[in-house]
C-alpha cells in the first residue's frame, strides 16, 4: 500500500498544500488543498474519501474535485465522515449557497456525491480494485473529528496511521498501542510559543506532543512523521522538537524516530 502526500501544511503559502493524502490510487484521506496538484484522470479514479473533520483546510478541495470530476465517472464519489462533519457539509457547503448540492444533482437517485455515516471504532472495508481496512479512531479538537488506522484489507500488513488534528487524546494510544502499526502521522500544529493557543484551539505542540509519544507501549518503535505545521511556525516546531530529540540522546533516554512529512512524499506501508 502507498501512500502519497497531497498536502500536510496547516495552512497555504507558496508550497504549502493543506492536509490530504491518496492512498494507492482510489482513496483519499482528507480533501485539503493539495488535491489540486492531482490531474483530472487521478481525481476521477478515487473513488472513496475519508474526513477527519469539517475543518476548511480539511475540505477546501472537495467540493471543487466534485465539480471537476462529475461528467467523468459513472457512480457518485463516495464520501465517509462522522455524522457531524457530513451535517455541516450539507448545511454549509454543499447549500446551493456556497456550492451546489451535488447529493442531489443531477438527481436524487443518481447524484455526484453520496455521503456516508461513519462512527468512532468502526472497521470499513472500502476499495474494490485496491481493498483496504480502515479503523476510525478518536480524536479531541474543537468540533467533532477522528483519526484513520488504514491497511491492506487482506488483514496482514501493518496500519498507516494518521491522528488527524487533535490535542492529548488518551483513547487514541491505547487503540494504537493495540495495533500493528507501520509509521504514524501526527500533528504539531504550533510551537511552544504558541502553546497556550495551541491548547485552546486543541492542537499539539512540540510539549505536548512530547507527553503524547510517552504513551507508546514500551519496546514499540516506528517512524513518526510530523504534520500540519503552521508554515509561519514551522522552522520553529522542527527546532524546537530537534532539541527535545538531542535531549533525549545526551541523557540516553529511549529515542523515537521522528520525522518530516514533506509534500509529495510517498510512504509504502
Amino acid at each position: 500500500m502507498q501512500v502519497r502526500v497531497l498536502g500536510c501544511s496547516g495552512a497555504i503559502a507558496k508550497d504549502c498544500r493543506t492536509t490530504s493524502f491518496l492512498v494507492d490510487d482510489d482513496l483519499l484521506v482528507d480533501a485539503g488543498t493539495g488535491v489540486g496538484d492531482l490531474t483530472l484522470e487521478q481525481m476521477a479514479g478515487i473513488d472513496d474519501v475519508l474526513l477527519t473533520h469539517s475543518h476548511l483546510d480539511h475540505i477546501a478541495a472537495l467540493p471543487l474535485m466534485i465539480d471537476a470530476i462529475a461528467s467523468r465517472r459513472a457512480q457518485p464519489l463516495r464520501v465517509h465522515a462522522l455524522r457531524a462533519t457530513i451535517e455541516a457539509l450539507r448545511a454549509h457547503v454543499f447549500n446551493n449557497v456556497i456550492w451546489p448540492d451535488f447529493a442531489s444533482i443531477p438527481s436524487r437517485e443518481a447524484p455526484f456525491v453520496s455521503f456516508h455515516d461513519i462512527a468512532i471504532g468502526q472497521t470499513l472495508q472500502l476499495g474494490a480494485r485496491r481493498p483496504k481496512a480502515i479503523e476510525v479512531l478518536p480524536a479531541v479538537h474543537t468540533v467533532p473529528a477522528c483519526g484513520f488506522a488504514v491497511r491492506c484489507a487482506n488483514g496482514q500488513g501493518p496500519h498507516w496511521v494518521f491522528s488527524g488534528d487533535t490535542e492529548r487524546n488518551p483513547p487514541f494510544w491505547d487503540r494504537v498501542n493495540a495495533l500493528d502499526v507501520a509509521m504514524l502521522v501526527i500533528e504539531t500544529a504550533f510551537s511552544d510559543r504558541e502553546k497556550a493557543l495551541a491548547q485552546r484551539s486543541l492542537h499539539l505542540s512540540p510539549a505536548s506532543l512530547v507527553d503524547e509519544l510517552a504513551h507508546i507501549a514500551p519496546g514499540r518503535h516506528y517512524p513518526i512523521y510530523i504534520t500540519h505545521t503552521k508554515p509561519a511556525e514551522t522552522g520553529e516546531i522542527m527546532s524546537q522538537i530537534d532539541a527535545i530529540t538531542a535531549d533525549w540522546q545526551a541523557r540516553g533516554v529511549a529515542q523515537h524516530d521522528i520525522r518530516w512529512l514533506q509534500t509529495a512524499s510517498v510512504l509504502t506501508v
